[in-house]
């Protein structure tokens, strides 16, 4: 028996006009999409489109170990030069790494240096624009980008407080965010563009030459954007930080801090031997979609879901890693009840972590305040108390606008809509 088609205009189910303006309020507030990151890697592999600053040359500090070795080859020369090539971007001053140009290779001849000069470049697309230190000696480095657009980005030095040499670097995965998330000053920019492997690993490169190889032992992901909507730069940026020919951090040093993109974060988790941060910030999907508007797309059951399903992590990239880092900013009235202690309790109870409480760092214009030290400390026993791993993240270069949460500057464009308080709402109802 013939199939009888059946009209369009039967299977399409009409929606009404509420839906509608439903579907255009979660789309205003939903971030943009990620890249096709599986598309663009298998792309990335597969061809001869290296990657490229902004002068047109192959840039290096945006490829892994590896992409350098299959350059070489592709431009005629062996394939043997690329650990020479690695060590001398990256490694120590003292043993003639840290090199800003090709001229300054040594072990190989003038006619190769000229080549290699003319094809590519040691430049990271960043220029050092100003540095500014707070009281407690934390540096916000500021750089302008010199690739398509321009722009200028934030990165923060900050010494430890201890007189054991480690100092941590946290870098910045793109100019502004689309994260919009409602505590951040960063979110106020909306995204203008994605940094390149290149300028994040330049960051850290500028921050040896500024305080010394051995002297910074840490990176975080923590500064502008959003690390795991770039996702594909940021893999092969971690890749060359952890490479020990190269910058050669431990894994165990390099934390990329994410607000909760979930495909995301699985694919981040079976392909990086980094650790994984997740900004929590909030035990109930009411409070988290008002300040962390991406919960409207990946709510607590589906964040949580992922983390209990990969934690400990299994991996062989990630099974040094047995607990999740939460942070958790103390934002004064709306996420620090003892209500949401025992929630915070609960989570732990089936998922290994340790909560990070973080002061909240305030700017102009912000609603929130932060949660005062009587009851961040009474929140902290609370928790401890119920048998969960947690500490205090002490506030650092709040004074100079370097700390969490303060970093950009949204200058004359439009700020992206702000959240309705949904207890203000449901008040008024």
């Amino acid at each position: 028996m013939r199939a009888v088609p059946i009209p369009l205009a039967r299977l399409v189910r009409a929606r009404s006009p509420r839906a509608v303006a439903r579907r255009a309020l979660f789309d205003a507030q939903s971030p943009p999409p990620a890249p096709n990151i599986r598309e663009l890697a298998s792309h990335r592999q597969d061809s001869d489109d290296f990657p490229r600053s902004s002068d047109g040359k192959i840039a290096l500090k945006g490829m892994r170990r590896r992409e350098i070795a299959r350059w070489l080859e592709h431009a005629g020369e062996k394939r043997s030069r690329t650990d020479l090539i690695f060590a001398h971007m990256y490694k120590s001053v003292e043993r003639g790494g840290l090199r800003a140009n090709a001229n300054e290779l040594d072990g190989v001849g003038d006619a190769f240096k000229a080549r290699l000069g003319e094809l590519a470049t040691f430049d990271g697309d960043l220029i050092l624009d100003d540095v500014k230190i707070a009281s407690d000696g934390t540096k916000k480095v500021t750089y302008k980008l010199t690739n398509e657009g321009g722009g200028v980005v934030e990165s923060v030095i900050i010494p430890s407080l201890q007189d054991d040499g480690r100092t941590t670097v946290c870098v910045s995965s793109q100019l502004g965010c689309a994260m919009n998330c409602q505590f951040c000053y960063t979110a106020k920019m909306g995204l203008r563009k994605n940094l390149t492997a290149a300028q994040i690993v330049e960051q850290v490169v500028q921050a040896r030459r500024m305080v010394g190889t051995d002297e910074v032992s840490n990176v975080v992901f923590m500064g502008m954007g959003e690390p795991l909507h770039n996702l594909d730069e940021v893999l092969t940026a971690v890749d060359i930080l952890l490479d020990n020919k190269g910058l050669a951090f431990s894994r165990n040093k390099v934390t990329v801090s994410t607000s909760g993109l979930v495909p995301q974060m699985e694919r981040f988790l079976h392909e990086s031997e980094a650790s994984l941060a997740v900004s929590l910030n909030a035990t109930t999907d009411y409070i988290r979609n008002w300040i962390m508007p991406i919960n409207r797309k990946y709510n607590l059951d589906s964040l949580l879901g992922l983390l209990r399903q990969e934690f400990p992590r299994q991996t062989p990239l990630g099974g040094h890693q047995r607990q999740v880092f939460f942070e958790y900013i103390m934002l004064a009235g709306v996420n620090d009840t003892d209500d949401d202690a025992e929630r915070l309790i609960e989570i732990a109870s089936g998922l290994p972590c340790k909560i990070n409480l973080i002061y909240f760092n305030t700017h102009e214009g912000s609603e929130f305040k932060c949660s005062d030290q009587a009851r961040i400390q009474a929140f902290r026993k609370k928790l401890l108390d119920g048998g969960v791993i947690c500490t205090v993240r002490q506030s650092r270069g709040d004074d100079d606008m370097a700390a969490c949460g303060q970093l950009g500057s949204p200058g004359d464009k439009p700020a992206p809509p702000r959240m309705r308080d949904p207890r203000t709402r449901a008040t008024a109802m």
